[in-house]
């Protein structure tokens, strides 16, 4: 029997690389975005959900995802408005993920919320496009899921405990934290939905990733991943270069996805946390697939990229700056109520 951890890591890149080629075979709008899916929906050491909970949750998406339509037509008429209910949803959608531990229900509605509703300030039928997308690639993703786990199962055994929330006070700031990642992305996302749709991903990925990040390791976990996702993109383009097909596109992706993978579930020793190494794939598959899209339509491929990654670098260094800020505001904060409080004991 294979160890376990080998066992996650082929399932992970099996998973991931399957249901690439499959999305792609299938000329799926946005390709790209089932296996980003694949990625999250496989991370977890379990078996795949059933056909209920796939029904289930094609449902939920479609459903949070169309959130984000009800905010267009007060995008339309009364922006100002819009913009504070916008600040308030991504707010909730954060705290549902960070402090109730409802990842999924904040993940789709952050989603929704800035992606739909920018599409549809464009054009109602781009924002079903991308709802279709979504809910097309994440159905995708779990029958890939079903295919590839029979191969690599997990052990027998109790399932694992949900990890503890953080304090109250502290998922507020987290929370907040997550907002302002994703809220300046999301106002340039209105001005040109088609250009800045991977970058509000990438902001969506860094703002559910800053739950995680304290002040020494936001900038090497942030910038790090964002530049080894970018490096293994080009990689992958160059090898795709030496021989352009769906079966080599499928190898490229499973040979990357393995390294990465075997870092994330220590199969190889690394310095950098899981979330590091999952932020390098997610950001490789958007660079990646923005380009086989790019070189689908005629564009430049090496200029977009270049402002792609660009634009990438310029959010992650906001959203360090954030953490940074936001952090130093909260120390600074518990500090002063430190020092107040044995003078209102001795009061």
């Amino acid at each position: 029997m294979m160890p376990i951890a080998a066992r996650r890591v082929f399932r992970l890149s099996v998973t991931v690389a399957l249901t690439l080629a499959v999305a792609y075979g299938m000329r799926m709008s946005m390709p790209y975005v089932a296996p980003i899916f694949a990625i999250f929906l496989t991370l977890a050491p379990k078996p795949p959900m059933g056909i209920k909970g796939l029904f289930g949750v094609v449902i939920f998406v479609t459903i949070t995802t169309g959130v984000g339509l009800l905010l267009v037509p007060l995008l339309t008429h009364f922006p100002a408005s819009a913009l504070l209910i916008a600040f308030a949803g991504l707010y909730l959608s954060n705290y549902l993920s960070v402090n109730l531990g409802k990842a999924p229900v904040g993940a789709f509605l952050t989603i929704g919320i800035t992606l739909i509703s920018a599409a549809g300030y464009a054009s109602y039928t781009l924002a079903d496009t991308v709802i279709e997308a979504i809910a097309l690639g994440i159905a995708l993703a779990i029958v890939c899921q079903w295919i590839v786990y029979p191969f690599f199962p997990e052990d027998a055994g109790p399932a694992a405990g949900k990890a503890p929330a953080p304090p109250a006070g502290t998922s507020n700031w987290i929370a907040l934290r997550a907002t302002l990642i994703v809220l300046p992305t999301y106002l340039m996302a209105l001005t040109n939905p088609a250009m800045y749709m991977a970058v509000v991903m990438k902001s969506v990925s860094l703002g559910q990733q800053s739950s995680i990040l304290n002040m020494r390791s936001a900038g090497r976990e942030l910038l790090g991943s964002t530049f080894l996702g970018g490096t293994l993109a080009i990689l992958v383009w160059l090898g795709l270069g030496m021989g352009v097909s769906l079966w080599m596109f499928f190898l490229w992706v499973l040979l990357v996805t393995v390294y990465f993978a075997s870092k994330i579930y220590g199969l190889l020793k690394t310095r950098f946390p899981a979330s590091f190494w999952t932020n390098t794939g997610v950001t490789m598959l958007i660079l990646l697939g923005s380009a086989v899209q790019d070189s689908a339509t005629g564009k430049d491929v090496y200029k977009a990229f270049a402002i792609r990654m660009a634009l990438f670098v310029v959010v992650t260094l906001y959203a360090w700056a954030a953490v940074l800020l936001l952090e130093y505001l909260r120390v600074r904060r518990l500090n002063r109520r430190t020092r107040v409080m044995p003078v209102t004991e001795v009061s």
